[in-house]
């Protein structure tokens, strides 16, 4: 998709999403990546690639147990 240059232009490339129907398929399962992370990016834009459902009801819904670097104002 690198030289598509904007949604009009994917639109004609590949159509329209209004036909789209996901499958939970075997490999349909979720994911502990919070949202927002590379990770889970990662995984909603294979679920798409694959024709899966974007959402998995057992995918991580917080941030429980989770750390993070803390980074000292300036």
């Amino acid at each position: 998709m690198s030289s598509i240059k904007n949604v009009f232009e994917a639109i004609l490339k590949y159509g329209h999403d209004e036909d789209f129907d996901p499958a939970e398929t075997s490999a349909f399962s979720p994911t502990d990546a919070p949202a927002g992370s590379p990770e889970k990016i990662e995984v909603l834009r294979k679920r798409v690639e694959l024709g899966q459902p974007l959402w998995h009801r057992d995918d991580r819904v917080d941030y429980a147990g989770l750390t993070g670097a803390i980074r000292p104002r300036e």
